[in-house]
């Protein structure tokens, strides 16, 4: 792409002032692409509608800690479908970097160290890839790509499986805390809060917090750009509640939590990560679960994240289409992007929802509900017919001030296609 022509792209998809920081990277720095390697497949239905990288895990999406740790901005190399919304920028020098790594500062700066024709590696995992313009796109059509092999000698971690996004949060919340914090001054915490270990609490600018409970003694309490706590609430850490969002009245919110931007929270939350603009406002119980973006939970819904048994909890599996054991005997609610449900449901323990799902009605709903699905278990399941399903989406985000465009239809467009053979059939029995 020429400088011209990337210019013009920047000022569409960046701010000024990332658009110049790019131009800088391509000129004076490696650039960074984020892939997807066969973790895509793994961690559906919540990357049907972004690339790894995007996923949220800690206080910050796995992009955003590379761009912290590198001070570059990244690109993506993702699924055909999604390409156009989340474009791959090449340069002279690139390096290709796997999307579902967690970095740390000795990785990053093993990364950092390739030469194009190098590949940092340990067991079957490649972790990144020097290469010019020309070997990227022999990565990007499959073709063989000869690298010198860099074995990295040290553990890290790495998103594998839907679930590791909750299990991981606690201690992702705490690395991306002290990044986040290094070398700054916390807003000063209102005489009206009950703090425990003040020390591990920081608040962002414009933040609003009045008579609330905060402990912070088993990890740290993040406190996002004009983000709201209300009256009445009651926070363990690790907590991280991102730019924007809010916590309803007399929530009780047990760590490690994370409430994305733009999101809602109420009611009793233990261990659960909410992607953006998604909202469990009211009184019901969340826990161990994800729930991507665009997400609404109905006044006292609640989910079930132990078994009566106490058993091992099993979970559906879109790559392998059959439920899958987790190794946890705490596991909830997975939700793709989009999806509803009606007050008072009830979801069982280890149910997994994909994108665009409107669930209703008493009774426990089956513990795999395919994406664009309509009903409950009483009424049944039909096709949400995608008219009726794109004007809702359209309406939300319009409340936010975002525009549900064409790229995002083809992209949910591609999700109904990719998925009209999970509506047709009726999974066995996770038992």
């Amino acid at each position: 792409m020429s400088d011209y022509y990337f210019s013009i792209y920047c000022l569409k998809a960046y701010s000024l002032k990332a658009c110049s920081l790019l131009l800088n990277n391509r000129t004076n720095m490696k650039n960074l692409i984020l892939f997807d390697d066969n973790s895509w497949a793994e961690l559906l239905p919540l990357t049907y509608t972004r690339p790894v990288a995007e996923i949220r895990t800690g206080i910050l999406t796995i992009r955003e800690k590379w761009e912290k740790m590198t001070g570059t901005m990244c690109s993506w190399f993702t699924q055909d479908y999604l390409q156009e919304k989340f474009r791959l920028i090449t340069g002279s020098d690139n390096i290709l970097i796997n999307g579902s790594v967690i970095p740390d500062e000795h990785l990053v700066a093993e990364v950092m160290k390739l030469v194009n024709g190098e590949a940092l590696v340990r067991e079957d995992c490649l972790i990144a890839a020097a290469m010019d313009e020309s070997m990227v796109e022999d990565f990007r059509n499959k073709d063989n790509c000869e690298f010198k092999n860099i074995t990295y000698p040290i553990p890290f971690l790495k998103l594998n499986n839907l679930w590791e996004i909750f299990c991981l949060n606690g201690e992702l919340i705490k690395a991306d805390f002290k990044m986040i914090i290094h070398g700054r001054v916390s807003q000063p915490v209102s005489k009206t809060v009950n703090v425990i270990n003040p020390g591990n609490i920081f608040i962002e600018e414009g933040a609003r917090l009045e008579f609330v409970t905060l402990n912070a003694e088993n990890g740290p309490v993040y406190i996002g750009k004009n983000a709201e706590i209300m009256e009445g609430s009651l926070i363990r850490g690790p907590f991280a509640l991102c730019e924007n969002a809010v916590v309803k009245m007399g929530a009780k919110i047990y760590g490690p939590t994370t409430i994305g931007p733009y999101s809602k929270a109420g009611g009793e939350i233990n261990n659960c990560v909410l992607f953006s603009y998604s909202n469990k406002a009211h009184d019901g119980f969340l826990g161990n679960s994800v729930i991507g973006e665009w997400c609404n939970l109905g006044a006292d819904s609640n989910n079930s994240n132990l078994k009566n048994n106490y058993a091992e909890v099993k979970l559906w599996s879109h790559s392998k289409e059959r439920f899958m054991s987790t190794g946890l005997q705490f596991c909830g609610l997975i939700m793709g992007d989009h999806s509803k449900c009606g007050i008072n449901t009830m979801l069982n323990t280890g149910t997994v929802v994909g994108v665009f799902v409107n669930l209703f009605g008493s009774g426990f709903p089956r513990n795999f509900i395919p994406s664009f699905s309509w009903g409950g278990p009483n009424s049944g399941y039909t096709t949400y017919n995608k008219t009726a399903a794109f004007y809702v989406a359209k309406t939300v985000m319009e409340r936010r001030d975002l525009i549900f465009d064409e790229t995002e239809k083809k992209i949910l467009n591609a999700v109904f296609d990719m998925t009209i053979s999970h509506r047709n059939m009726e999974p066995a029995n996770p038992l």
